[in-house]
């Protein structure tokens, strides 16, 4: 069964996401800043990482650069998940090292299908 880390500081989302993903049978872990989601990719290596971007501290577009540059977590797709809907916003998150970008809230059908794809290599 695969893994998959949500890092978002909103409980309500975290609360969306989770009840989503093992509805589809997948492990959830989660982490409520970047410091927190770098630590548990290193600490658990997930098969997928849901990236919140607006949190405080370390925001997702950094925590997602430091994960994809990483050796140890490289390997490890992530997807941002954000109320951040902008096209330069999407090529920027693209550019740190995501492999997908969503816009919240999330529409289910292309949440499951983005993940489906992912984890299928």
């Amino acid at each position: 069964m695969a893994q998959i880390l949500i890092v978002d500081d909103s409980p309500t989302e975290i609360h969306v996401l989770t009840t989503i993903l093992e509805k589809l049978g997948y492990s959830v872990v989660t982490a409520t800043n970047g410091e927190e989601g770098i630590a548990q990719a290193k600490a658990l290596k997930p098969d997928l990482i849901m990236m919140d971007v607006v949190m405080p501290g370390m925001n997702g577009f950094q925590a997602t650069r430091q994960i994809s540059k990483d050796a140890e977590t490289s390997h490890i797709p992530i997807i941002i998940v954000t109320t951040k809907d902008q096209e330069t916003d999407r090529v920027w998150g693209l550019r740190q090292g995501a492999k997908d970008y969503l816009t919240k809230p999330v529409d289910e059908a292309t949440l499951i299908e983005k993940v489906g794809a992912l984890l299928a290599g």
